[in-house]
């Protein structure tokens, strides 16, 4: 498979937020792409100037193969640094390999995280991202690491009270106690192993009259299994705040994500960093970009995404422009 046939969500808006305020010749431009996947964001930031430089992360080893090589036939090298980490480690990262180039730059003009499950992922069914296809329950982003446990071991391992609480909290699914009775049932049987095993006992947990809706009754388990195989909103949370002293002023983080739970963790993440005392933050979208129809129509797996922004700067903007004057009148 082509991995570049990746759809980048949300692209040009991103990309657009990300370049806000920055002049068209301003040298010494540093970005991040938390999640370089096929490299949408990454090649756009870096097409979008020459003088842009762009810190990359992946821990798919494909992803990883193939965006080296893109990197290569691109003639890029000098300005894309594709590094195979997890994202939590940024701080580690920078410091230990990047130090000279932040200092070089001033620190970064704006980060993008992705937060997605690459089409690739879904489309390569051996991977056990979807049960489109019959294959290992798996999971892993990162599947060079045998220390991450699979869906399989957490299906067939966690108990009952944990399944119902990691289905209902991470899957946000309302039939969660009659799809974990099945698993229990199942696994007592024998071992729960593949995708299609797993989809089709949580098909049958459902209502008959709501099996067969537009949306396949195993989406939001599996989408819970995926969230905590690869420990997706911890680590979400844990590297927030690790941007922060890494960023110019100006410099922006953006945020795509996939589903409630992570836009909440965002929306919250955001609004605590508009309250800190040693940095400066604004939210520069109010409400969260969402795809045009054109997009939704193009790749339907955008449906539900949604960008936030946050930007550091110098000092807040006065939201209430009567205020001193209303303080003096009242002295």
């Amino acid at each position: 498979m082509n991995y570049t046939s990746h759809y980048s969500v949300l692209n040009k808006e991103s990309i657009d937020y990300l370049f806000k305020d920055i002049k068209e010749d301003e040298n010494n431009l540093l970005f991040s792409d938390f999640t370089f996947g096929a490299g949408g964001h990454t090649f756009s930031i870096l097409n979008r100037s020459e003088n842009a430089k762009v810190v990359s992360f992946d821990q798919d080893p494909e992803a990883l193969e193939n965006g080296r090589s893109r990197i290569e036939n691109e003639s890029v090298s000098e300005r894309c640094f594709l590094v195979d980490s997890n994202f939590e480690n940024f701080k580690k990262v920078i410091d230990e390999q990047f130090s000279d180039l932040v200092k070089d730059c001033g620190g970064f003009d704006g980060i993008v995280m992705d937060l997605g499950v690459s089409s690739h992922h879904f489309d390569s069914g051996e991977r056990g991202f979807s049960f489109r296809v019959d294959a290992p329950l798996d999971m892993r982003m990162d599947v060079d690491n045998s220390e991450i446990q699979t869906a399989q071991h957490i299906v067939n391992n966690y108990s009952e009270e944990e399944l119902n609480l990691l289905i209902r909290d991470y899957g946000e699914e309302k039939f969660h106690r009659r799809i974990v009775k099945n698993i229990i049932d199942k696994r007592s049987v024998a071992p729960i192993e593949t995708t299609w095993q797993l989809a089709d006992l949580i098909r049958l947990a459902y209502p008959a009259k709501l099996r067969h809706g537009k949306i396949h009754p195993a989406t939001k388990t599996f989408q819970a299994l995926r969230i905590e195989v690869n420990r997706e909103l911890e680590v979400l949370e844990k590297v927030l705040d690790q941007i922060v002293p890494f960023l110019k002023n100006n410099g922006k983080i953006a945020v795509i994500s996939f589903h409630s739970l992570e836009d909440r963790i965002v929306k919250q993440a955001f609004k605590k960093l508009e309250t800190r005392e040693d940095f400066l933050f604004e939210v520069l979208t109010k409400r969260p970009v969402i795809p045009s129809k054109d997009e939704v129509s193009e790749n339907s797996r955008s449906r539900s995404a949604k960008l936030r922004v946050v930007q550091r700067v110098e000092q807040k903007k006065n939201k209430n422009k009567y205020a001193q004057f209303s303080k003096v009148n009242k002295n």
